[in-house]
């Protein structure tokens, strides 16, 4: 058996409610951040299930990709950690997701079952009115995550394409200064697989600490890391803070966008692309489209470049889960073009412009029917190929249908 992409670590139920007042009080006003399990709030199991019933929960980390790519029509599968309970051998947040993701014809074979710590929960604040409340974040069972047993989820499954979410979010994933990721990273790719790694810090305010210049720990995690990917994409805030951990803070704001990220990328790829001998491409995330730089073996690594989303048109749902749905995209069309990827002749522009088509339709999708937009893989294609600019958000689905 092989499946086309495995999602590995992260799996958490996302929980909106305007009762979770207590998050601004552990992460400040809308903030976010990581929490320690001892904090979590003391709900029933029961409690847990009554507002998993009552639409209040979402599935995140894989839950942001991974049906999204089973719906395009590719075989994908997810390895992660689940809480014990007693919803049919799961707590009820690992129940959500577990069932989630089958109901969406996602291979659940490589679940394990942790016998002390919960499924990773996140306890949003729903102040209302289009105020950010703050977002508390425990990882709980994603903190355990064990490469090891991993490793055999890679050999079952042959997957071509390894993704990893998301570094900073798990204690054993990140152990030993993100070296033990990147011994996992490098040792897929010898197995023949394509790999991806998402960075995902917590902050409160991004702004303040790109003002700040100051190093943010969890990205000095993508070090060891970032010179054994194929695939790394992050967005134009997190590029910043990365620069300015890895390398001499500098003040962004003197700069357009363009400039930001094509310093950001030649960094990138001046760093971390010495004497390549495989295709690889980083890239940058805006609020219209991407930036990319890519190199093969026969290559030197090309001059950024932004495709802009041709999708843009309706309004926004929710923007949680953007960077994820994108990157479902992405690695989709990467998955059906491996052989291309892997020779150096992939179109990137048209594997950009996929991760643009799933996000426009994965944020617009109401959070009753988040996956709902998403087509299969050779019509989402055909959107690509013609072209085309859309008025509206009918006009867009109606193409797909």
């Amino acid at each position: 058996m092989s499946v086309d992409v495995l999602i590995l670590n992260t799996a958490v139920a996302d929980l909106r409610s305007d009762a979770f007042a207590f998050a601004d009080k552990l992460v400040g006003p809308g903030g976010l951040a990581k929490c320690p399990s001892v904090n979590m709030p003391d709900y029933s199991q029961q409690q847990y299930h009554d507002w998993i019933a009552q639409g209040l929960a979402t599935a995140g980390g894989p839950g942001n990709t991974a049906p999204l790519i089973a719906r395009a029509g590719l075989r994908i599968a997810v390895g992660v950690n689940l809480g014990k309970g007693d919803f049919g051998g799961l707590d009820a947040q690992g129940r959500f997701f577990f069932d989630t993701m089958t109901a969406n014809h996602v291979d659940m074979s490589e679940t394990v079952i942790h016998d002390q710590l919960p499924t990773g929960t996140t306890f949003i604040y729903d102040k209302g009115e289009g105020e950010r409340g703050g977002i508390a974040y425990f990882p709980n069972a994603n903190n355990d995550f064990d490469f090891n047993r991993f490793r055999g989820a890679v050999e079952r499954l042959k997957p071509g394409i390894v993704y990893y979410m998301y570094s900073g979010l798990s204690d054993r994933g990140d152990a030993n200064g993100g070296k033990d990721l990147a011994d996992f990273i490098r040792w897929c790719r010898e197995q023949g697989c394509i790999t991806i790694v998402d960075s995902h810090t917590l902050t409160g305010d991004p702004h303040a600490l790109i003002r700040s210049g100051k190093p943010v720990p969890e990205y000095a995690l993508l070090e060891p890391l970032l010179g054994e990917l194929d695939l790394f994409f992050t967005s134009s805030d997190e590029a910043q803070m990365i620069e300015n951990t890895l390398d001499q803070p500098r003040d962004w704001s003197q700069f357009s966008e363009e400039e930001n990220v094509s310093t950001f990328l030649q960094f990138l790829s001046d760093r971390f692309w010495r004497d390549s001998d495989r295709s690889r491409l980083f890239g940058v995330t805006v609020n219209n489209g991407a930036w990319q730089t890519h190199v093969s073996s026969r290559t030197s690594p090309t001059p950024p470049a932004k495709i802009q989303s041709r999708f843009m048109v309706g309004d926004v749902i929710d923007l949680v889960g953007a960077g994820d749905s994108f990157r479902a995209g992405f690695i989709s069309y990467i998955a059906r073009h491996i052989d291309a990827f892997k020779a150096g002749n992939c179109d990137f522009a048209q594997a950009i412009q996929m991760g643009n088509l799933f996000a426009s339709l994965y944020i617009k999708a109401p959070l009753y029917d988040r996956y709902g937009n998403i087509a299969v893989f050779d019509k989402m294609l055909s959107v690509i190929v013609q072209n085309r600019e859309y008025q509206n958000l009918n006009d867009l689905l109606s193409a797909l249908r």
